[in-house]
């Protein structure tokens, strides 16, 4: 297991918070209420914990296969749907929504191999990640690939806790399968806009992994 490089920053802070208080809980209380200084320190450290674990890059042996759309992130799979297309297609298309919690691990890579046609953020409001106008209304980053003669488009939504998305494609780029797209922070939903050929290998409640489970095959 690696640290994801957006971590970098906010482990720092986390670390120096830590050694912060517990270095003043010890100094103040250590002596009168010793067992007020480690109820924090155990606290402060669970958080740091938990706060290196988000960033967390686990090893894993990923899925390539050309006709595949591979999820694009680790979480369980809240939403299965036609859909009418709101932005670039003006088709109807299939919704697939995957739910990241502050548990998962929350890199974004690419569903499919091919070229980025389309790459733009939008901001937005800051609605529970399940709130189903999160997908319109909240804070987002939209990219639309096209392989084999197909184009699909991924959204990463941020969540109530998430306040900042990462992505790193272009329109124009060539992109492989599971390499990183982006990487968002805290809480969030990845949203896939698929033709309504596509064949969904998930249901409702499954809980794929980013890299490794096939979604849909084209």
């Amino acid at each position: 297991m690696t640290i994801h490089r957006e971590g970098y920053k906010s482990i720092a802070i986390g670390t120096s918070v830590f050694v912060l208080l517990n270095l003043l809980s010890f100094y103040i209380w250590s002596d009168h209420l010793p067992w007020l200084s480690w109820i924090i320190f155990l606290l402060t450290l669970g958080l740091l914990i938990f706060l290196i674990s988000f960033f967390r890059i686990p090893k894993r042996a990923f899925t390539i296969q050309d006709n595949a759309i591979i999820a694009p992130a680790d979480g369980k799979v809240v939403v299965i749907e036609e859909v009418q297309a709101d932005e670039y297609f003006t088709d109807r298309r299939i919704q697939v929504s995957i739910f990241m919690s502050p548990l998962n691990v929350h890199v974004n890579r690419n569903p499919v191999s091919g070229e980025v046609l389309y790459s733009q953020y939008h901001k937005g409001k800051y609605l529970v990640a399940w709130h189903p106008k999160s997908s319109t209304e909240n804070e987002r980053h939209s990219v639309v690939y096209r392989t084999n003669g197909k184009e699909i488009l991924v959204k990463q939504i941020a969540g109530a806790l998430a306040k900042r998305i990462c992505n790193y494609l272009k329109p124009g780029m060539q992109v492989k399968q599971c390499d990183e797209m982006g990487f968002i922070k805290f809480g969030s939903r990845v949203d896939l806009l698929l033709p309504l050929d596509a064949k969904i290998n998930v249901k409702i409640g499954d809980k794929p992994q980013g890299g490794v489970t096939v979604i849909a095959t084209l």
